[in-house]
């Protein structure tokens, strides 16, 4: 390898994007109201969901990826990891922060990047969210993004 062809790996090294990952799973209790009596919902026919507007039961597995600024363990990840487990379990009643209930795999995204950004400001995140590693949402929060103009 040449000069010139190190110089440009080293400048694509220096403008990379950086991100860490972990996953964990939470038991979770949810459920879809309304399912049970939406018509588009509960068709009595091979696409019925009815059941989803009672209480049901899955494993919720998550991915978290989180944007970092060096190769330097800018975010531990096993720390990380701990911290947002810990936000699933209710060590008092203050430290439950985070609920199931009604709550979608989109929503549950949503409430956990609004934890993550507290904490970690100014990083881009991406988030999924399966019930029971069978079906379930991703979102990317993106800071680098410029803001979108909306008109109405």
């Amino acid at each position: 390898m040449n000069q010139e062809q190190r110089a440009i790996i080293d400048r694509r090294m220096e403008r990379a994007h950086r991100e860490i990952w972990v996953t964990f799973t939470k038991e979770g209790v949810h459920r879809y109201p309304g399912a049970d009596t939406d018509p588009k919902l509960a068709t009595g026919d091979w696409d019925d969901v009815s059941f989803l507007g009672y209480p049901h039961r899955h494993i919720f597995h998550f991915r978290v990826a989180i944007e970092v600024f060096h190769n330097d363990r800018d975010i531990e990840f096993i720390q990380f990891k701990r911290w947002l487990e810990r936000l699933y379990e209710e060590v008092d009643s203050s430290t439950k922060i985070l609920e199931l209930d009604h709550k979608s795999c989109e929503m549950i995204a949503d409430e956990l990047y609004i934890q993550i950004a507290e904490r970690y400001p100014g990083r881009s995140v991406t988030i999924s969210v399966a019930e029971d590693n069978e079906n379930g949402c991703s979102i990317t929060y993106n800071t680098k993004q410029p803001l979108q103009s909306i008109v109405i």
